[in-house]
């Protein structure tokens, strides 16, 4: 194998007062300006590639359409104000779960930073998967990347516009295809799909269709690199979180420089880079790696996957560019998997898993809401008997109909006494008005306080579905106050 170890690529240098350790020098190149017709590859990483876009599509479009106990699983329901999720229900007081959640996703990407860069936006990003999805349309149509090039150049003819129009007819299709999908997480997806491909959709349920219909097309179609290059922040502020440890897409400049064409059986003095030049026909941003790590970079694995094919063919050692760390290509032993990065990131990230689980052994299934009737404050009933009136709002925030019990009681005496019925019961989701009487004897006053502290209680029966009586924890209270003449 050619030896080139005197030759080295030139890699900008790290700011002077921060350590090499901590983190990887990132190169500022300027990208093409024009259209990068992207050269199609296969390999190990591309197949990777595949497979998880294929699975993050069809997740996408198959999760609004399973259904649990009668009712699409997963539902962002904005006419109701609330948030199905299997048997879970979640009300605007409760989406503090979903802040955490975001949160804990969130600290869990950056966890996975630290070790793999930016592999998220290669494997799962749905931008990537779209743009992927919009290119393989457009190769089928137009052809490999040297006949779209050649067609961008050709004059107009009816050969071009023929491809063009099936090409965009395409993006278009698809691109509907993904505002339905969007919009099924906040209305019945069956119902939706069925309305705006027979055009009988209501106005505005069509007009969020065709908004992220349209924002599709232009960021899969039109914009492409320029959502990772000029939109998205993770792709300005993922440096920081690399450290020398982290397995990114790099080249081994000391093996590969200094690089040149030759042929496959010749000997030379020059590098194992023979200067094909496919890394970058096949990059999704245009960028050359050989340059070093740049921001621009998504970590798909394209580079890898080319320039081995290539190493194969010449008979060279694989991995000249590969997933590795800027540690192992400087011969460097490789440093604890638990740096204080990784710590930092993964202590946030349990910390949100346990809010989450705090938020949700907190939820209940009730909301309740006392309201006195500001109006009158008491009314004397015959010689010894004084009443109060309340306005009981009670919500059943479960999927099923229910039976509540309303009780009254007080820590001292007197015995207060519900006049109305105590026995209710509530639709899913619906929050019942529901006024009461609250009586109590003025014998059985103990002091001369105008009024008193009692709590009301709201527990659950059982549901209207199954009569099998539920735990007793089922249930919630709050005070209010009882005034005396």
């Amino acid at each position: 194998m050619p030896n080139s170890s005197n030759h080295t690529a030139p890699v900008a240098e790290p700011s002077a007062n921060i350590r090499t350790s901590q983190r990887i020098p990132v190169v500022q190149i300027a990208t093409p300006s024009t259209k990068i017709h992207v050269r199609e590859q296969k390999g190990i990483f591309q197949r990777l590639r595949q497979y998880s876009n294929t699975l993050l599509i069809a997740v996408f479009f198959l999760l609004p359409f399973i259904n649990y106990q009668g009712r699409q699983a997963i539902l962002f329901d904005v006419t109701e104000q609330q948030f199905f999720f299997f048997n879970l229900t979640l009300w605007p007081q409760d989406f503090t779960v979903l802040a955490w959640f975001f949160m804990a996703a969130a600290f869990a990407l950056f966890f996975v930073t630290v070790y793999w860069g930016r592999v998220w936006c290669g494997f799962l990003c749905p931008q990537t998967a779209w743009t992927f999805i919009y290119m393989w349309v457009e190769a089928k149509v137009e052809g490999n990347h040297h006949h779209r090039a050649a067609l961008d150049k050709a004059p107009w003819s009816l050969s071009k516009l023929r491809k063009r129009v099936t090409k965009h007819a395409l993006w278009i299709v698809f691109a509907l295809l993904t505002g339905c999908g969007f919009i099924s997480y906040f209305m019945p997806a069956r119902e939706l799909y069925i309305d705006i491909f027979s055009a009988s959709s209501g106005f505005w349920t069509g007009v969020w269709v065709w908004f992220f219909a349209i924002c599709t097309y232009l960021n899969a179609g039109w914009m492409r690199e320029m959502m990772c290059l000029h939109c998205c922040p993770y792709s300005r502020f993922q440096a920081v979180m690399f450290d020398a440890n982290t397995k990114t897409v790099s080249y081994d400049a000391a093996r590969g420089e200094s690089r040149g064409p030759r042929k496959r059986s010749q000997k030379t003095d020059l590098g194992d880079c023979v200067d094909c030049n496919l890394c970058v026909d096949v990059c999704p941003t245009g960028i050359d790696i050989r340059n070093g790590l740049q921001y621009e970079c998504i970590n798909c694995g394209a580079c890898v996957d080319a320039c081995n094919q290539t190493m194969d063919k010449f008979g060279y050692a694989p991995n000249l560019i590969s997933f590795t760390s800027e540690n192992v290509l400087k011969g460097q032993p490789k440093a604890s998997l638990f740096s204080l990065k990784a710590l930092g990131y993964a202590s946030a990230l349990l910390i949100m898993i346990g809010l989450i689980i705090i938020d949700l052994s907190q939820l209940s299934d009730i909301q309740l809401n006392v309201i006195r009737d500001r109006q009158t404050l008491y009314r004397e009933v015959g010689i010894d008997t004084v009443e109060n009136s309340y306005q009981l709002k009670i919500r059943n925030k479960t999927q099923q109909a229910a039976v509540y019990k309303i009780t009254v009681l007080s820590e001292k005496a007197p015995t207060f006494t519900i006049v109305t019925d105590t026995v209710v019961q509530i639709k899913p989701g619906e929050q019942l008005d529901y006024p009461i009487t609250v009586s109590a004897r003025r014998n059985e006053r103990i002091d001369d306080a105008s009024q008193q502290t009692l709590q009301f209680s709201v527990s659950q029966v059982y549901s209207a579905v199954n009569p099998t009586p539920v735990e007793p924890e089922n249930h919630v209270a709050q005070q209010s106050r009882f005034f005396w003449p």
